[in-house]
């Protein structure tokens, strides 16, 4: 961070609480001057002298009167006018008639009205003559009280330098000047900048303030009456001004008091809650006063059309100035620095760019657009372009925003707090994309910690941790896709699923050159969708993406949002839905991250032991907390519609289900009913599925969940046993079949008769949710061993063992999902370093063909299923299964039967015994005139012995396994077969 130097000008001649007296000018009498009714200016001069004195026996005199009574007072102005022995009093007290009756006969509000409405305001303070007027309504009932002469003659002044300052410009500008400024935080400051060449103004004003209490703290304006002193030697000088606000071409502006010592202490040090009601332009008695904090500038200008005015340095990066105008003008701010002259627009001149919609919805947690709202957006606000900044942090005293665009020093550019929401924003004009963020926290106690944007979209490449400003301009390709994949529910459709790492499965690839090759590496291998392991931004790359960081944002890794776009909409083209895992259940420790975000828990939950997760070192979400669950459900729904994802598959789900996950006894709390649910969590994934499924038809959620929780592709409003509604997933993960079944292959054949349940167990609970079988990352690293080395036997049992349980695999009632490398039976495990080994096919290898065999039938069992729709329409319907032979455990055969609505068959059979059984009879449905084999895993082109029943097979009339008819078939070693009618 750049160090900031002690000062970058001159501290103020006096603090917002001391007087600054001001004389007036030479310039200023000119201009008075030329404005007054008196023919003679020696005349007007006298008088001016004469004025003073009896200002000064004012001042001797003690107040005996009551303020509203000075201000009564006005009203003989005549008779005061008369007792003054000043030379000039008879063309002085003409004019003062005739402005009188002027002003009487306009009708205007009343000059204690207006002044008790508005005191802060140059409306208050420049009402021209309405004091006058004040002073002819009230002249009836003051006449006869004769005491304080002095009070009179202030009176009698009042009126005269009304009169002589006749143009409603200058008597504006010299009431504002005369009066407190509320730019001084309010405080009792009365200067006598001198606008008119009338002595009395003074005076005039002082009655002004005295009615208008315009005052911090109930401190009466005027009640102090400082010293005329010259004015600062840096007040701005104003060049001819735009015809709107008719500002006198020789007008010189006096330097407006400096910014607040408090609100000063706070801008230095980012504590400071509203920058724009210290910043910026701001009406004030007088005219606009302009301030500017510009950290390390030498001088700042101001430019409002032909008006330019350079403002005063205050010290510090501070710099302020009065302008004699009706009101806040359009204008730029010329900043100079060392050797760069800057023309920008003042950040602190616009409104707010959220709405109190967005604020309501944000509180409530049911902003369903929530990226639209926070985070950065390049934007075209109030005819200016740049980028507005929210961040959501309630519990900082103060948010600045610091980037490329302000050398990483956000000093100058603190954000404002948008009442309760918590929000923070600021617009920063000629801001725009590719530039890089941070917000920079003060924390409750003071501290300062540097923060990525919890809602960038786009960030830079890790380690790097910045945000980066982005927009999309990526125009779709996918309309045929999405009009057609809300047709039929995933559950009742084809659903063969591609696991793939981006980053590894080709390393080096973009995420642009990643979509030359896997859409079409995929169709070819019939897969119907892809799933991508995480792609939201992480840190740590062997994390495989499920430690995020960057919610909003892909990884910049591969390139940028709109190039996975890209990749997208490519899969989709060629026919790919698009799978995303999704984790919303923790997130990593970093400090630039999430974690005590604001200086205290923010996203996890306040409780120790229910943010640490116990198994990863992370720190679980707040569910409860209406604005993080906000965060993560906009999040579901952001990505499903800005980057056309076709399903989220949640990651651990189960952790996130229950209190007492991995902890022991002592580690957790029970619920309010006693139990060891997370209620939170429920009703946060009950919340997000269904937000996605009404938001964006046609998508699935796919829930990662390894207990028997009830329900959790059950609708959210349907209730089950345990009393809960549905936690409305799609699809859900069956990992007591992977485990089984895994397990159950890993043994020798000549033991698998003990295990024989370990396969047909599945079956028993297949319909109590809507499954997918997975062969998962998980189940290829970390010292498991690849799929096809968890076989036994030797290398050619091996392969026959990895192709009869893909075939089993998917004729089992669910969907499938293979990892990649795994299709080709790579021996090694899974390395996020160096992805699959596609050298093994390689034609040049020797063992290349071992592994194409693998790969072909993949294709094969593909292209089968999705012609098959027995294999997929009644995947969660006990009507689409039948038994044949589940109980064949000495030969280690299993023999079942699958059906589509129309009651259409396919007989799939395997054999997980390294032998072959010939003359194998089996029952069969009898109204089936015919078999043919549809897939044989020991076909020799997918590297088997070719064991195969080459004919049709028909049934005989001999009754088997309780049917009036069976077939006999030749079971190939280690193998499965798939047979439709012929």
């Amino acid at each position: 961070m750049t160090p900031r130097p002690e000062s970058s000008g001159p501290r103020p001649q006096g603090t917002a609480g001391e007087k600054i007296p001001e004389q007036p000018t030479a310039a200023q009498k000119k201009s008075a001057a030329k404005k007054t009714a008196v023919p003679k200016q020696a005349a007007a001069k006298k008088g001016t002298a004469a004025a003073k004195k009896a200002a000064a026996r004012k001042t001797a005199a003690p107040a005996k009167t009551t303020t509203k009574k000075a201000v009564a007072k006005k009203a003989v102005a005549k008779k005061a006018a008369a007792e003054t022995p000043v030379e000039g009093t008879a063309a002085k007290k003409a004019t003062a008639r005739k402005a009188t009756t002027t002003k009487a006969a306009t009708g205007r509000t009343s000059a204690t009205k207006a002044a008790a409405a508005k005191a802060t305001t140059t409306k208050a303070a420049a009402s021209k003559a309405t004091t006058t007027k004040a002073a002819a309504s009230k002249a009836s009932t003051t006449k006869a009280a004769a005491k304080a002469s002095a009070t009179k003659a202030a009176a009698a002044k009042t009126t005269a330098a009304k009169a002589a300052a006749s143009k409603a410009t200058t008597t504006k500008a010299a009431a504002s000047k005369a009066t407190t400024t509320k730019a001084a935080a309010g405080k009792a400051t009365t200067t006598k900048a001198a606008a008119t060449k009338a002595a009395g103004k003074a005076s005039a004003a002082k009655a002004v303030a005295e009615k208008s209490s315009v005052v911090s703290g109930g401190k009466k304006a005027g009640a102090k009456k400082g010293v005329a002193k010259k004015a600062p030697a840096g007040k701005a000088t104003v060049v001819e001004g735009a015809p709107v606000q008719a500002v006198p071409p020789e007008m010189e502006i006096a330097v407006s008091p400096a910014v607040d010592a408090g609100d000063r202490e706070r801008l230095l040090s980012g504590t400071h809650h509203d920058p724009h009601s210290v910043l910026g332009a701001h009406p004030v008695p007088g005219g606009i006063a302009f301030r500017a904090f510009r950290p390390y500038a030498l001088s700042v200008t101001v430019v409002a059309g032909e008006v330019r005015a350079e403002l005063h340095a205050d010290g510090e990066g501070f710099f302020s100035g009065l302008l004699p105008l009706r009101e806040v003008p359009e204008y730029r701010l010329l900043v100079q620095y060392e050797g760069t002259l800057l023309d920008t627009e003042d950040a602190y001149r616009f409104l707010p760019t959220l709405g109190d919609l967005d604020l309501h919805l944000i509180g409530e947690g049911r902003h369903e657009e929530l990226w639209t709202a926070l985070g950065a957006h390049p934007m075209t606000h109030q005819g200016v372009t740049g980028t507005r900044f929210a961040v959501w942090a309630p519990n900082a005293r103060g948010v600045r925003v610091a980037g490329t665009f302000n050398f990483w020093d956000g000093t100058g550019h603190a954000m404002r707090s948008l009442g309760s929401s918590g929000v923070w924003e600021l617009f920063l004009p000629d801001v725009g994309e590719g530039e890089l963020y941070k917000f920079e926290i003060t924390r409750s106690d003071g501290s300062k910690t540097m923060r990525a944007d919890p809602m960038a979209r786009r960030t830079e490449v890790p380690p790097a941790t910045s945000s980066v400003i982005t927009s999309s301009r990526y125009e779709w390709g996918d309309a045929e896709w999405l009009a057609r994949r809300a047709e039929a529910p995933a559950h009742e459709a084809p659903f063969s699923v591609y696991e793939i790492h981006l980053p590894s499965w080709r390393p080096g690839l973009t995420y642009r050159q990643l979509a030359e090759q896997l859409p079409g590496y995929v169709k070819n291998l019939g897969f119907t969708h892809v799933e991508l392991m995480p792609v939201a931004e992480h840190p740590f790359g062997g994390s495989w993406g499920y430690q995020v960081t960057g919610f909003y944002a892909p990884t910049a890794r591969l390139g940028t949002p709109d190039d996975f776009r890209y990749l997208v909409d490519k899969l989709h083209q060629a026919g790919i839905g698009v799978i995303m895992d999704w984790v919303p259940a923790h997130f990593p420790r970093d400090d630039w991250a999430l974690a005590e975000f604001d200086g205290r828990p923010l996203y996890e939950h306040a409780d120790p032991l229910r943010a640490a997760h116990p198994d990863w070192g992370t720190l679980e979400f707040d569910f409860g907390r209406n604005e993080v669950r906000n965060f993560l459900v906009a999040n579901a729904v952001y990505w499903c519609e800005e980057f056309h994802i076709d399903g989220l598959r949640v990651d651990a789900v189960a952790s996130m289900l229950y209190l007492d996950y991995s902890r022991e006894p002592g580690q957790w709390t029970p619920n309010e009913h006693g139990g060891r649910e997370n209620l939170d969590a429920v009703a946060f994934l009950q919340e997000m599925n269904a937000t996605v499924y009404r938001r964006v038809p046609g998508v699935v959620t796919v829930a990662e969940e390894s207990t028997a929780w009830d329900g959790v592709t059950r609708a959210t409003h349907h209730k089950g046993p345990s009393g809960f509604g549905g936690l409305g997933f799609g699809l859900k993960w069956n990992m007591g079949w992977m485990h089984d079944s895994l397990q159950y292959m890993s043994h020798e054949p000549v033991h698998r008769k003990y295990h024989h349940h370990e396969m047909t167990f599945s079956m028993v609970y297949a319909y109590s949710e809507n499954y997918v079988l997975p062969i998962s990352h998980d189940e290829v690293v970390h010292g498991k061993g690849s799929l096809v080395s968890k076989m036994p036997g030797d290398w050619w049992q091996q392969r026959a063992g990895v192709r009869s349980y893909l075939g089993y695999m998917w004729a089992h009632p669910g969907k499938q999902l293979l990892f990649m490398g795994q299709e080709f039976a790579q021996g090694a495990e899974w390395s996020e370093a160096h992805g699959p080994d596609w050298w093994l096919l390689d034609p040049g290898y020797g063992a290349e063909a071992d592994h194409r065999g693998v790969r072909d039938l993949v294709r094969d069992l593909n292209t089968v299923y999705r012609a098959t729709p027995a294999l997929w329409r009644l995947d969660t319907d006990p009507a689409g299964f039948e038994w044949i032979a589940g109980d064949a455990a000495d030969d280690n055969v299993l023999a079942f039967l699958r059906l589509d609505p129309e009651g259409n068959p396919l007989l799939a059979v395997s054999n997980f015994a390294p032998v072959v059984r010939p003359d194998y009879r089996l029952g069969v449905p009898e109204d089936v005139p015919a078999w043919h084999e549809a897939v044989n895993t020991d076909a020799a082109r997918y590297g088997g012995s070719d064991v195969t029943n080459p004919d049709p097979v028909k049934p005989e009339a001999q009754p088997w396994h309780g049917r009036p008819a069976s077939i006999r078939l030749t079971l190939p070693p280690l193998a499965t077969v798939w047979l439709r009618p012929a």
